[in-house]
């Protein structure tokens, strides 16, 4: 569990005192989302990962966002993406909050992995951009695409 306790005292200027304590209970096994099986071909098999889902513009927005807890063959799909429909289109994401370094699969409409951004940085604002209109995004732990051998162009698949 995380727990931040924030304290305003009471300076010259009367400032009140405002206290709070907000914690952070990482998912048991009693409130994880189902994992979704996702499946990567590429050109030395298959390799299967077990990811959560973000199919909402919440669950989107927040992502891996402060996740300690990444298993090499876990990760999460935002699919569809974006959450609030419309069709494939340009997405940038970030690692604002997000202590693990990912690699972030772009996916077109037709399930080819456009764009790997390997490795990205933690805790960075810079955008990482898809540079094409996708229809998925999936995050894995930084560096399995390299470990595995899957490459852009390689088909992505789950049960929609």
């Amino acid at each position: 569990m995380l727990a931040i306790v924030a304290v305003l005292g009471l300076g010259a200027g009367g400032v009140a005192i405002q206290q709070g304590v907000f914690t952070r209970t990482p998912p048991t096994d009693a409130t994880a989302k189902a994992l979704l099986p996702v499946t990567i071909t590429s050109a030395n098999g298959a390799h299967v990962f077990q990811v959560e889902r973000a199919t909402t513009a919440a669950e989107q927005a927040r992502g891996l966002m402060y996740r300690t807890d990444l298993k090499p063959d876990g990760g999460m799909l935002f699919a569809p993406y974006p959450a609030e429909g419309g069709g494939p289109r340009e997405a940038n994401f970030w690692m604002k909050n997000t202590p693990t370094p990912l690699d972030i699969l772009f996916i077109r409409a037709d399930g080819t992995i456009a764009i790997i951004a390997e490795n990205t940085v933690p805790f960075s604002e810079t955008p990482v951009p898809s540079r094409e209109p996708v229809a998925a995004v999936l995050e894995l732990v930084g560096g399995r695409a390299a470990d595995l051998g899957i490459a852009e162009g390689d088909r992505v698949t789950w049960a929609k």
